[in-house]
């Protein structure tokens, strides 16, 4: 094989390689002896067909194998004797003239890793913000959660729903005088107040009585997500079957025990657990971004525009699909646009962060072990059914990309964490509010290079972004029946810098947009969360 080199500009580069009709002949020739023994042909014993007849049936495609593994070769020769390090996939090309028993000659374009300078680890100097779990806090996540475990009792047959009061009721949905698919259902619950169902319907709900026929109408939303009732005007002849009031939770034992635990003392147990872990969960976050600017601040080196684009358009889709869902998205994408530059520094602030932590990790022996891989795949697949959940793994196993992205965070954070113990660290202790307020003073920022977990942000690359309101969790709008469950959108990634990947940034909208009508009651921000009767797994910081 003859190499020849093109380009050699930056971190670009570009070579020519020809491959001699005889190198890839002998391939072909290699390939027919091994075939030739099994190849059947009638008129002639099995394994005796002559090997010009073999030729002739099967050449063109064994030459083309032969072709296509010798530019396989060529190219990982290549890569090995000009020690290149692809950032990556290396763009290969065949000349067009090319024809079967002519020399192959190919161009190879690609941009190669640079030389990371050997990071400065030393003098590392970062404060640990930390929040004490105190009584308050803890009595009122325990009354927050007691409020969800309602207890409906049946209301008088004179009584008039409320919101807040539960519904049960048959319903016949009809368009016209037509009824509708999905628009037939008996004994279904409505909690008045929760906004699940499509607009209007509940409201017109309020003051029915156990016993009662009524009438209502409502349009559905214009993105409704049945085209056929899209923006349609419907009917919904109601049957209500009983009215339930929310009686009064105590918090004692008998609370506890209805969840399968043992006390109530245990119920706080679990509960002061979960406080603990989001305090710890913030206070990593704040103390991980401020490590990544001291990085960002020490070192300064060129990065593979390839990569800076493809983290860029990762970032971008991200914004888009947010801008998508806010009040005015014509408005939110006018902003993005005049921001464009801004996040373009920060994509390429995310891959120069990448490289570091990968070098720094590969210089200290930081690693991700099988069997923390085989756990990552197994809890990936987790998404699936079980047919695909198979598939998904023998995917994962088969493929060094998707295997990278899987193992991409734990492998930031195990470097994260071998930075923390070098650094020299001081602490202080900070209410929650105050440790809140110092992240979201940054939230604007795009510090550091997974999108999986911290949501970092970035110091000095772009203003700070206008935050978004919480949004309520929101399936498909539906008729008064269950909401069908929505497809989830796969998560888009793109090639990490060495073994780490980005994170996400939020898009500079100017509001929140309004969540969509649910079937199941949508959650506020930040519910107490329902302990599990045995003690839960540590979750990773």
């Amino acid at each position: 094989m003859q190499t020849v080199e093109t380009l050699n500009e930056g971190l670009k580069r570009a070579y020519t390689l020809k491959i001699t009709a005889k190198d890839i002949d002998s391939k072909v020739d290699a390939e027919l002896k091994r075939v030739a023994p099994q190849v059947r042909m009638p008129g002639f014993r099995p394994g005796k067909v002559p090997a010009n007849l073999v030729r002739k049936m099967h050449g063109p495609a064994l030459a083309q194998d032969a072709l296509n593994s010798s530019i396989q070769e060529g190219v990982q020769q290549l890569l090995a004797e000009q020690k290149l390090r692809p950032a990556m996939q290396p763009s290969v090309s065949l000349e067009n003239d090319y024809e079967p028993g002519k020399d192959a000659e190919l161009k190879v374009e690609l941009e190669v890793l640079p030389d990371v300078p050997t990071p400065s680890i030393d003098g590392l100097t970062l404060e640990r913000l930390t929040v004490a779990t105190d009584e308050t806090a803890l009595n009122e996540q325990l009354q927050k959660f007691a409020d969800q475990q309602k207890r409906w009792e049946d209301a008088k047959a004179t009584y008039k729903a409320k919101i807040g009061d539960l519904v049960v009721m048959d319903f016949l949905g009809k368009v016209g005088d037509v009824a509708f698919d999905g628009g037939t259902g008996e004994d279904m619950s409505v909690e008045l107040g929760t906004g699940r169902l499509i607009p209007g319907f509940e409201d017109q709900v309020v003051g029915v009585k156990t016993g009662d026929e009524r009438q209502i109408n409502v349009t559905f939303p214009d993105d409704y997500n049945v085209d056929t009732l899209k923006g349609k005007p419907a009917t919904f002849d109601l049957k209500i079957k009983s009215v339930k009031t929310a009686g009064e939770t105590k918090i004692d034992d008998e609370l506890a025990t209805s969840l399968g635990l043992e006390s109530l003392e245990q119920l706080k147990g679990l509960l002061k657990g979960q406080i603990d872990q989001e305090l710890n969960s913030l206070t990593r976050t704040h103390m991980k971004r401020k490590l990544l600017d001291q990085l960002a601040e020490g070192h300064d080196f060129p990065v593979p525009p390839s990569m800076v684009e493809a983290e860029f358009n990762q970032i971008w889709s991200q914004l888009e699909h947010e801008a998508s869902h806010e009040e005015d998205p014509a408005a939110a994408l006018a902003e993005m646009e005049s921001e464009r530059a801004d996040y373009h520094n920060i994509a390429e602030r995310r891959v120069r962060l990448g490289l570091l932590l990968s070098e720094i990790g590969q210089a200290n022996g930081v690693e991700v072990s099988q069997q923390e891989m085989n756990r990552l795949i197994a809890q990936a697949a987790q998404q699936y059914g079980p047919e695909d959940r198979q598939r998904f793994m023998a995917y994962v196993q088969q493929e060094p990309m998707a295997a990278a992205q899987l193992r991409a965070p734990l492998y930031e954070d195990k470097v994260v964490d071998f930075l923390f113990e070098k650094a020299t660290i001081s602490d202080r202790e900070v209410s929650r509010e105050e440790l809140e307020a110092a992240i979201e003073s940054e939230d604007g920022h795009v510090h550091g290079p997974d999108c999986s977990h911290d949501h970092d942000h970035d110091h000095g690359a772009k203003p700070k972004a206008k935050k978004a309101a919480a949004k309520k969790a929101a399936p498909a709008e539906e008729a008064p029946v269950e909401a069908k469950s929505s497809k989830k959108a796969a998560a888009k990634k793109t090639e990490a810098p060495a073994e780490v990947v980005e994170e996400p940034v939020k898009a500079p909208a100017k509001k929140a947009a309004k969540p969509k009508a649910e079937a199941a009651p949508a959650e506020e921000a930040a519910p107490a969360k329902k302990p599990a009767a045995k003690k839960p797994a540590a979750k990773k910081a």
